[in-house]
């Protein structure tokens, strides 16, 4: 192998562990991490931005569903001023939507990693 494939390897690794890694500003916490957080929900706000169809299969109570695609265009209708939670399904899509916000302007968000796959608790259907 010569220098310049192993300079390029590396790089690519860096380049992917550097996007799996939060953004600064954006905390990654546990579902069980969540569910003790929101035992006291003032000032906080949790989205889900799983499709319409997976939200009405089972969401935390309590949940603002916004679809990943309309994070975008949603973001001047969610308030800044509270801590934001975003999850999904697995905490990839969450993981996009906090970086959509964290360049609107929001300041105190939480990625949940491993998002309802891991979620324990209670969940409405609807």
């Amino acid at each position: 192998m010569d220098w310049l494939t192993i300079v390029l390897l590396v790089l690519i690794v860096v380049f992917v562990i550097f996007r799996l890694m939060p953004p600064r500003g954006i905390k990654s916490i546990s579902a069980g991490e969540l569910q003790e957080a929101m035992k006291e929900p003032k000032g906080k706000q949790l989205i889900d931005v799983r499709e319409p169809q997976e939200y009405r299969g089972g969401h935390i109570q309590g949940a603002r569903n916004i679809p990943i695609g309309q994070v975008q265009s949603a973001a001047s209708g969610i308030p800044k001023d509270k801590d934001t939670y975003l999850i999904c399904q697995s905490g990839l899509r969450s993981a996009q939507a906090a970086r959509i916000l964290k360049k609107k302007g929001f300041t105190n968000l939480y990625n949940v990693s491993g998002g309802m796959k891991q979620w324990k608790g209670k969940i409405v259907k609807k």
